[in-house]
């Protein structure tokens, strides 16, 4: 892969019964981006704020909303938004790069990740979501470099958003947008367009601009990712169509049998291509959730703060009335002088890396320059995934209570991580 070459990568799914073994539905992300970009783990929560705010995202202003929901956030640091996300109600959100005929406004304005965030900030349920992120494309636009690098670089996102009861794919062409609801089996998307004619709402207006373009005649089915695909798509577009066709194929193979378990495995597949590792691009972040159907359970969250599954722990996150801050996970601030704020952005690099990053940093070297030392350090992490994943489910299924130590499990996850590292 060229040094520049996009990241065209990302991957996102979703299993609801009965696709799923148990009555949840399963989220799953794998976050892929630039090789060297930290990705930290940041738990918000819910706030009431002034009617009037503003809020800064990555590159503009918008108005704040009066109240926004807890939301926990796995990020690139540099940025405002998240790549992957939920809230306390229950909302799980992913974002992907796609591109379309749709020109790329070459303005700042909204990113897909700010998008991300806005959504889980500010929506109750899956379809909440995707009102609020349209409201927000025809309000302010989506643009902006994608990434902390002076050459520029943007595209057009894709999202998946997932509740307790159903699940939603809404794919956009600058402000244009269609939607799918996903109300039971398995669902991946990737960086192409997905949405042909099943098509469950849409932009008022894309038809007609599609005719005004001559895109599309009038006549006969619609076909959003014919008409909508792009004339020119990056060279390595194939390979994510392959790569759907592989997600789709692995989730599949499990259709019914889904669990977190089963989600973290599809994460870590080198195979297909899901878990990337590629010249100047690798998955640096990853996330799953269990989504329970029954409202008197909690969500769990697992989030992994480092990059790659097949070598990160993924440590359970659960929203409760008192959420331990890890800051051990948290990115150094730079305020106005980190250089995503300074024009013109992007001339200088400052050091990004939180504690847990350099401690995994450190542990993936000696990994690869130790290999016994290294399976005898991923065989003890991968203990403490499966005693995580062991009371998350004695949790699930009412054999231990939940009480309010649920809010320090994340913090306690990460502390014995660190000790392992030492």
């Amino acid at each position: 892969m060229a040094e520049h070459e996009p990241p065209l990568s990302c991957d996102c799914f979703v299993s609801l019964p009965p696709g799923s073994q148990d009555d949840h539905v399963i989220f799953g992300k794998n976050s892929d981006r630039p090789r060297d970009e930290v990705q930290e783990v940041l738990y918000y929560p819910a706030t009431s704020h002034p009617s009037g705010t503003m809020l800064e995202c990555t590159y503009v202003q918008i108005p704040q909303a009066e109240h926004t929901h807890a939301v926990v956030l796995s990020r690139p640091s540099w940025l405002w938004g998240a790549e992957m996300g939920a809230n306390d109600k229950g909302v799980c959100i992913g974002n992907e790069a796609v591109w379309t005929r749709e020109a790329i406004d070459p303005g700042e304005a909204l990113l897909g990740m700010d998008l991300v965030r806005l959504g889980l900030e500010r929506a109750d349920t899956a379809w909440g979501a995707v009102s609020v992120i349209t409201g927000l494309l025809e309000q302010h636009g989506q643009g902006g470099p994608c990434r902390e690098d002076p050459a520029p670089f943007s595209y057009h996102n894709s999202f998946l958003l997932v509740d307790r009861s159903e699940a939603w794919v809404l794919e956009t062409a600058g402000k244009l947008w269609v939607a799918q609801k996903v109300t039971e089996g398995v669902k991946n998307i990737s960086n192409a367009l997905t949405i042909g004619t099943d098509i469950s709402a849409e932009h008022p207006e894309l038809r007609s601009v599609a005719q005004a373009q001559g895109w599309w005649s009038g006549e006969g089915e619609f076909c959003f990712n014919e008409v909508f695909k792009s004339e020119n798509p990056p060279a390595r577009m194939e390979l994510a169509k392959k790569r759907y066709s592989g997600g789709t194929q692995l989730l599949q193979q499990h259709d019914g049998s889904v669990t977190a378990e089963v989600m973290m495995s599809i994460l870590r597949d080198k195979p297909s291509g899901i878990c990337m590792d590629s010249g100047g691009f690798r998955t640096t972040g990853s996330m799953v959730s269990i989504l329970p159907r029954d409202p008197s359970l909690p969500c769990i969250h697992f989030l992994t703060a480092t990059p790659d599954p097949s070598r990160s722990v993924f440590k359970p996150f659960i929203f409760s009335e008192s959420v331990t801050p890890v800051s051990r996970v948290i990115s150094p601030q730079y305020g106005p002088d980190d250089p995503v704020r300074k024009q013109p952005r992007f001339q200088s690099q400052v050091d990004r890396r939180h504690d847990l990053y350099k401690a995994h940093e450190g542990a993936l070297q000696t990994m690869e320059t130790n290999p016994d030392a290294g399976n005898a350090l991923t065989e003890t992490l991968r203990m403490l995934e499966g005693q995580c994943l062991t009371d998350i489910s004695a949790l699930l299924s009412g054999e231990i209570p939940a009480d309010e130590e649920l809010g320090d499990l994340f913090f306690d996850c990460v502390d014995t991580e660190l000790k392992f590292y030492q």
